[in-house]
C-alpha cells in the first residue's frame, strides 16, 4: 500500500476500495503515515467527498483501530444516544438512567465541551470523586449492575480517530461530513452498540446553522451507521435557545436532579428526553409503540427508579453514596449570583444561543485552550424560555460567577443577547424531523 497513491486517487475524485481505506487507517494508527500524508488525505476527502460505501469503510477501519467492546455477557439490549452539541444540553444525564430503569444497557462514551457547547464529562466532574475514565473492568461492572455508565473515550477506543481529528483540527478540514460521520460513529461502534439514536441540532446554538444542513449530516450518519450494522435513527432538533433552564456544569447537575425528581414537567427538555427514551425503547423492542414507550419512561421517572439508577451510577463510578440526598453539600456554589434583567416589557422573542454558551466559557465554565481548568461552579440558571412574557427589570436568568466584576459584566452581555417583542410569539417546535 502506497499512501501517496491513495491520496492521489481520492484527490482525483476516484472511489477508494475498502481494503485501501483500511490499509491507510492501519498505517495511520501505527505511525507509518506522516502527518503531512494524513493532512493531504483529509483535504482530499474534504474537497472530493466520499460515497456511502467509502464512509462505511472509513468508519469501520477507525473503529477497528483499537478495542471493540462486546457485551454478550450483559443479557440486556445495548443502546446509546449521541448529540451534536448545544447550550444547556444535558439530555444524556437524565436519558441514560431513564432507559436503564426500563431495561436497556447504556455504555455511553461522552466528550468534553467543544467551543460554546458544554461537555457531559465536564458536568459529571462537578460531582466529587466521579471517575470519567474508569478502567474497563469497572466500566463493564457498572453497565452490568446499574444499566448505564457515562464515561470518556479511553485511549484504546478508536485511537485512529484521535490522531486524524487532531490533524483535521489544524488543517481546516473538521467540517467534512464524511470525516465528521466516521469520527462520531467509529467511537460509538467501538463501544459495542446494537442500536443508536442521534440528536442532530441546528440553530444559533448549534454547529449546523440550518435545518437543511442538519438533515444532510443526519442522513449521512443514519445511512453509514445502518450500513455498519447498528440500527440507527435521528431526530433533528432546534437549538435556537438554551435547552435546559441552566447552562454550566454544576448548575446542570442540579437541573438533572430536579428533572429526575419530576420538577421539570412541561418543558422543551422534557419533550426531548422522553422522545429519545421512546425512540430507544421502540428500537430494541422493549415497547411496541412510541406511546407505550413514553408511558414506560414517565413511570420510570414518577416511581423514582430513574433517580435511583442515577444515584447508583454516581456511587459505582466513585461519587458520593448520598449524593442525591445532599447535592448542595457536594456541589460547590459560585460566590456571586446576579440577575440578568429584561431590557423592556414584552415577550422574549429570540436569543443568540451561541453567545449564551460563550458567556459560560467567559465565566470559566468552558475552555479556550485544551489545557484550561474548568470552574464547575459558574454559569447561568433560571433561564426563561422564549415566548415568556416579562416586565422591564424582571430577571430572565441568573449569572453565577467567581467574582462580582465577572457577574456584572456577563449579566450585561447576556441581557443584550435577548430580543423582546411587543406581541406574543409562536413557540418553535423542538423536534422538526425524524430520520430512520
Amino acid at each position: 500500500m502506497l499512501p501517496q497513491e491513495i491520496i492521489r486517487r481520492k484527490r482525483d475524485g476516484e472511489t477508494l476500495a475498502a481494503t485501501d481505506i483500511a490499509a491507510f487507517i492501519a498505517a495511520l494508527s501505527d505511525g507509518s503515515i506522516s502527518e503531512g500524508q494524513a493532512a493531504a488525505f483529509a483535504m482530499a476527502v474534504y474537497f472530493r467527498g466520499m460515497t456511502r460505501e467509502e464512509t462505511v469503510a472509513l468508519t469501520l477501519a477507525m473503529r477497528d483501530s483499537g478495542d471493540v467492546l462486546s457485551w454478550a455477557d450483559i443479557g440486556k439490549p445495548i443502546s446509546d444516544k449521541h448529540s451534536t452539541g448545544g447550550v444547556g444540553d444535558n439530555v444524556s444525564l437524565m436519558l441514560a438512567p431513564i432507559v436503564a430503569a426500563c431495561g436497556l444497557a447504556v455504555p455511553m462514551i461522552s466528550g468534553r465541551g467543544l467551543g460554546h457547547t458544554g461537555g457531559t464529562l465536564d458536568k459529571l466532574e462537578a460531582i466529587p470523586g466521579y471517575d470519567v475514565m474508569p478502567n474497563e473492568a469497572l466500566f463493564r461492572r457498572t453497565v452490568k449492575d446499574v444499566g448505564c455508565a457515562i464515561i470518556g473515550q479511553t485511549g484504546d477506543l478508536a485511537p485512529a480517530d484521535k490522531r486524524l481529528y487532531a490533524i483535521r483540527d489544524v488543517t481546516a478540514t473538521v467540517d467534512s461530513i464524511p470525516l465528521i460521520t466516521a469520527s462520531i460513529l467509529s467511537k460509538k461502534l467501538a463501544a459495542g452498540l446494537e442500536t443508536l439514536v442521534l440528536d442532530v441540532k441546528f440553530g444559533s446554538g448549534a454547529f449546523m446553522l440550518t435545518a437543511e444542513e442538519a438533515e444532510l449530516l443526519a442522513a449521512a450518519l443514519v445511512q453509514v451507521a445502518n450500513g455498519a450494522g447498528v440500527k440507527t435513527s435521528a431526530l433533528i432538533t432546534d437549538m435556537n435557545e438554551p435547552l435546559a433552564d441552566a447552562a454550566g456544569n454544576a448548575l446542570e447537575i442540579v437541573h438533572c436532579l430536579d428533572f429526575l425528581q419530576g420538577r421539570k414537567g412541561g418543558t422543551r427538555i422534557e419533550t426531548l428526553v422522553l422522545a429519545f427514551a421512546s425512540e430507544m425503547l421502540v428500537q430494541r423492542g422493549v415497547a411496541s409503540t412510541l406511546t407505550d414507550a413514553e408511558a414506560m419512561a414517565r413511570e420510570a421517572l414518577s416511581s423514582g427508579r430513574a433517580m435511583e439508577r442515577f444515584a447508583q451510577m454516581v456511587s459505582a463510578l466513585g461519587g458520593p453514596t448520598d449524593f442525591i440526598d445532599r447535592p448542595q453539600h457536594y456541589l460547590k456554589a459560585a460566590p456571586h449570583v446576579v440577575p440578568v434583567t429584561a431590557q423592556a416589557s414584552g415577550w422574549l422573542a429570540s436569543c443568540q444561543a451561541r453567545d449564551v454558551g460563550m458567556a459560560v466559557v467567559e465565566l470559566g465554565g468552558g475552555r479556550r485552550h485544551p489545557s484550561d481548568r474548568i470552574d464547575h461552579r459558574v454559569g447561568l440558571s433560571d433561564i426563561l424560555p422564549l415566548g415568556t412574557k416579562v416586565e422591564e427589570g424582571q430577571p430572565i436568568a441568573m449569572v453565577h460567577a467567581a467574582s462580582r466584576e465577572d457577574a456584572d459584566r456577563i449579566a450585561a452581555s447576556v441581557r443584550s443577547y435577548y430580543a423582546i417583542s411587543d406581541a406574543p410569539i409562536a413557540s418553535a417546535p423542538i423536534i422538526v424531523k425524524h430520520l430512520a
